[in-house]
């Protein structure tokens, strides 16, 4: 990254105190709305000197990074990986792998049973938060508003199946009429303090006023458009807990009301059988809930497209992520041209290096 404007800076994850600011080659960032994001390079070693800074402020499961273009902040998260290697002439570097804010909460489990009733969804998951992070150690800085979803969910979570409470928080979204989250990461403009906040969107995570457009040819260099069937199903049914309550019969787990789509049948498509598990859920309103929901994601699975964009020459940034934009592509796949609106639900960054351009991969909700 030499002579670019991006930098990463390491700090302490709990005080966020900075370390040290070191080079990162062949650096790549991906965020997304959905799953964790990641970061992966490699810190060149040249020396001693460099080496015992790279020790210090190295330290995998406790150190959070920032990667700053310019006065932005692009990403945050935590060091969970780091690899000295060396190369065929002995050049020493220390390969490196982060992953967004919310990999901390694949790494805390609910050790206390935790009840909600006709409790708002963002409480109970803003809840959830808060029980990880009122733990000793255990707070990392996240924060949080206080909107509201306006739909009442009644949970109770059981110590004894010892649930990691990230799962907790994806499958309370998945489930019929859910939300989207993230921890955004960016800088507080009055204070210029560092925030890891956690976003809620109902049903979805929408940012942003004025849709940027973007065409190909032009700032957009390349597209991918990929068209998957080996997710879609018509039918669907979910599985449960099981019954354990009595031990002289055979334990059966809760199942769902079978979900079959006799219209999309009807239409000359085959009968494409799917299912899922969810073995905490003890409810049948629940459980049927998460049915509904993942069948109808099966039954129109998502279109995925990515575009590749030249940094440079349109105003992409981190906080495009839950953005519209307007594509517009004429080719010789779209000879009548393309002009539609999509969310963005995943950016990846490389910053120059070695004659390479700055680039930015968007990938793509459609309509």
């Amino acid at each position: 990254m030499t002579g670019s404007p991006w930098r990463v800076l390491f700090a302490d994850l709990r005080s966020d105190q900075v370390l040290d600011v070191l080079p990162v080659h062949g650096m790549r960032t991906e965020e997304w709305i959905g799953r964790t994001g990641t970061l992966s390079g490699t810190i060149p070693v040249p020396n001693a000197e460099l080496a015992a800074r790279v020790r210090a402020a190295v330290v995998p499961g406790r150190t959070a990074l920032w990667v700053e273009r310019g006065r932005e902040t692009w990403w945050g998260g935590i060091l969970w990986t780091a690899e000295p290697q060396t190369g065929e002439r002995g050049a020493v570097s220390v390969a490196i792998q982060a992953a967004t804010w919310d990999s901390y909460l694949s790494h805390r489990k609910l050790y206390d049973t935790l009840t909600a009733t006709a409790t708002d969804q963002f409480d109970i998951a803003r809840g959830l938060i808060d029980y990880v992070q009122q733990t000793p150690g255990g707070d990392i800085g996240i924060e949080y508003g206080a909107e509201v979803s306006g739909v009442l969910r009644d949970r109770t979570y059981r110590r004894y199946d010892l649930p990691v409470i990230r799962d907790l928080i994806d499958a309370l979204a998945a489930v019929e009429n859910g939300f989207e989250w993230r921890i955004a990461s960016h800088r507080d403009p009055g204070s210029g303090r560092r925030v890891k906040r956690l976003q809620l969107g109902h049903p979805t995570i929408r940012t942003g006023a004025a849709d940027i457009v973007l065409s190909y040819p032009g700032p957009v260099m390349s597209y991918r458009w990929p068209y998957d069937g080996t997710s879609r199903a018509n039918a669907w049914q979910s599985r449960g807990a099981s019954d354990n309550s009595n031990q002289a019969v055979e334990s059966l787990p809760l199942m769902s009301p079978l979900l079959v789509d006799d219209g999309d049948i009807a239409r000359g498509w085959p009968r494409l059988d799917g299912s899922s598990d969810y073995p905490s859920v003890e409810r049948a309103a629940t459980l049927a809930a998460h049915a509904r929901a993942d069948a109808a994601a099966a039954l129109a699975p998502r279109t995925i497209p990515e575009i590749t964009v030249h940094m440079s020459a349109a105003p992409i940034g981190p906080a495009l992520l839950g953005a519209a934009i307007r594509l517009r592509i004429r080719d010789v796949w779209h000879p009548a041209g393309l002009d539609e609106r999509y969310r963005v639900v995943g950016i990846a960054a490389a910053p120059p290096e070695r004659g390479q351009p700055e680039t930015a991969t968007l990938t793509l909700e459609v309509p």
